[in-house]
């Protein structure tokens, strides 16, 4: 302590040099009058400051019970957009199975019905194929009909004299006057 005394006294034998310096005479630094200044501050600064400190506090616990009101507010957002998370997965997955399942329904119907066609394209052909051999066999068996008719009146030409067809032209006539008198 006695050291820290001695350098303020020490500094009191420094010439001025000028306007800066220090002066170590208690009575020309009005200690009293600063101290009164200092104490008048305080006193009437003490509740502007204590009302500045106050409105600070009352910003800060604002500023918090806002921060805590938009951190509950996004916590329920969150947990709202969390579950329209999982009922948008949900969906999708009951779509995916439900697609799936569709597709192979699809699938299915779609061979089935392939094959119906395929059944009905080949009966169509079967009755092509036997509709076109009946009348194959129907033109072969007029062509041989015509054929042998042909054969047969020429043979009945060649054969049949006229004395022949007298007796044939005579007898067909009895016949008709017989069943004549016998429809009547």
């Amino acid at each position: 302590m006695k050291n820290v005394t001695d350098s303020f006294v020490f500094l009191g034998y420094w010439p001025s040099a000028g306007s800066f310096g220090f002066n170590t005479d208690i009575l020309a630094t009005n200690p009293i009058n600063l101290s009164v200044v200092f104490g008048v501050l305080i006193f009437f600064g003490k509740g502007v400051l204590s009302d500045l400190l106050d409105n600070r506090k009352q910003r800060i616990l604002n500023t918090i019970r806002n921060s805590e009101e938009l951190r509950e507010g996004a916590i329920e957002q969150l947990e709202k957009a969390r579950a329209r998370l999982r009922k948008v997965e949900m969906e999708a997955d009951q779509f995916r199975v439900n697609g799936y399942s569709e597709i192979e329904r699809e699938k299915f119907n779609l061979i089935k019905s392939t094959s119906k066609t395929f059944e009905q394209l080949e009966n169509y052909k079967n009755e092509t194929i036997r509709f076109e051999q009946q009348r194959a066999i129907n033109q072969v068996r007029q062509r041989v009909f015509q054929q042998a008719l042909q054969e047969a009146l020429g043979t009945l030409n060649n054969c049949l004299t006229d004395e022949l067809h007298l007796r044939t032209i005579s007898a067909n006539i009895g016949m008709f006057g017989v069943m004549k008198e016998i429809t009547d």
